[in-house]
């Protein structure tokens, strides 16, 4: 075990074990004090926030490739301090049961370099799977924000101007949490007018702008 351990082609596993103690303890320390997982987090890219999911919508297909593999990773989902712990963990035993298995076939130990290739990514999808077990016990900030598309379908009121096509008027909707928004539409239809204090129905978003109809049934209500 110690020869395992003291050879030269397995010590950049030796040292990602070592910065896992280390991140180990600073994670233990933010639990205690607070603040550090929140500092460290705040450097990550908005895109990778869930609450700029939420709000802006993001998909996968906006996004980069980097920035799409970090997702898959859980990051911004799970505090980037444990995700680092818990990657260097997976590195370091993977690597030395790597070299192990190595050495029993071929009697030698491969390049460190060539392994820690290796390893990295074979790494990466027990990463994923830890993270996501995570993911579904870690208690989460709850948040109403919601996307603009998500109001296509609810019932509003205009509450300022007339709306005519091309000249939007503002309207009042509430979203699934109860929450009102002041949003800007204009008819579906060119001739047709929503006047205000009427009911509408928001049926499509283009743009920033809703197009909207009169509200087709009195049991749909605002």
């Amino acid at each position: 075990m110690w020869d395992l351990i003291n050879v030269p082609e397995t010590r950049i596993f030796g040292i990602a074990l070592m910065l896992m103690l280390m991140l180990g303890i600073l994670e233990i320390a933010s639990l205690l004090m607070g603040g550090i997982n929140d500092w460290v987090d705040n450097l990550l890219p908005d895109s990778l926030t869930e609450t700029a999911h939420a709000e802006v919508g993001l998909e996968a297909a906006d996004a980069g490739a980097f920035i799409r593999f970090l997702s898959w990773l859980y990051v911004g989902k799970v505090p980037l301090l444990m995700l680092m712990v818990v990657f260097l963990a997976v590195f370091g035993l993977l690597g030395y049961i790597f070299q192990t298995a190595f050495y029993a076939v071929f009697g030698s130990y491969l390049n460190g370099l060539v392994a820690a290739a290796a390893v990295w990514f074979v790494s990466l999808p027990a990463v994923r799977t830890v993270a996501a077990g995570l993911y579904r016990i870690m208690p989460k900030d709850e948040t109403t924000a919601v996307t603009q598309s998500s109001l296509v379908g609810r019932i509003g009121v205009v509450v300022l101007g007339e709306a005519r096509a091309g000249n939007p008027a503002q309207v009042r909707v509430k979203d699934g949490y109860g929450q009102q928004h002041y949003v800007m539409a204009e008819p579906d239809s060119d001739g047709l007018v929503l006047k205000q204090g009427e009911a509408v129905l928001l049926v499509s978003l283009s743009g920033n702008t809703f197009k909207a109809i009169h509200n087709p049934s009195g049991s749909l209500v605002d």
